[in-house]
């Protein structure tokens, strides 16, 4: 007799495979039935994992959204010249995308339709203000060029960094292919470089 084997999932298993389906489907074109089938479980199981797909959605978002967070809190985000602060807060957000990579993407997919997509919004936005306050400080202190407007460098710097998860991946195929492959560490060099070597006055 053979024994058929039903996977198990708990919420961050559950997480994986939502976001999956999410980034791939989008968050509208994806139904219970879809996240059902991907994961291999009913739709009844599946809510004893969770109340609604909204929720899920709001989980995968706070994934990427914490750690992005948590980065303007740390000693090199608060301490010193406002142009180093700048480069911490650059070269950690490189590297939570790089850690995070499919919860970030699609946090930067979300088009504001639920409540838990106009938060994420709303997250993107406030951590804008915070960053273009850094390039204003330090265009102040002399260290940034003063012509450039910070609102604008900071919607480049980060369409820059946000690209990544477009062609970026840390496992991914050879460089030339769709997708390139690089180690976080170099990657997180490449961007700062490029952005710092043009910033810096």
């Amino acid at each position: 007799m053979t024994v058929t084997t039903r996977r198990r999932y708990d919420v961050d298993s559950l997480l994986a495979v939502a976001v999956a389906v999410f980034t791939e489907r989008g968050y509208d074109g994806t139904s219970m039935e879809d996240l059902a089938r991907a994961s291999g479980l009913s739709k009844s199981s599946l809510y004893h994992h969770i109340d609604s797909k909204e929720q899920l959605l709001r989980l995968a978002l706070e994934r990427a959204v914490e750690p992005l967070f948590a980065v303007t809190r740390e000693p090199g985000a608060v301490q010193g010249r406002a142009i180093d602060r700048l480069e911490h807060v650059v070269r950690r957000e490189v590297e939570v995308l790089a850690d995070r990579l499919p919860y970030v993407t699609l946090l930067l997919r979300v088009h504001g339709n639920t409540e838990a997509e106009r938060w994420a919004l709303e997250q993107r936005r406030e951590f804008d203000r915070f960053v273009a306050g850094l390039v204003r400080e330090a265009a102040g202190d002399g260290d940034v060029q003063d012509d450039l407007d910070p609102a604008v460098v900071t919607r480049l710097l980060f369409g820059m960094i946000n690209s990544l998860v477009v062609w970026y991946r840390p496992d991914g195929p050879p460089s030339g292919a769709r997708h390139t492959r690089m180690a976080p560490a170099d990657l997180v060099g490449s961007v700062v470089r490029l952005a710092f070597d043009g910033l810096r006055r």
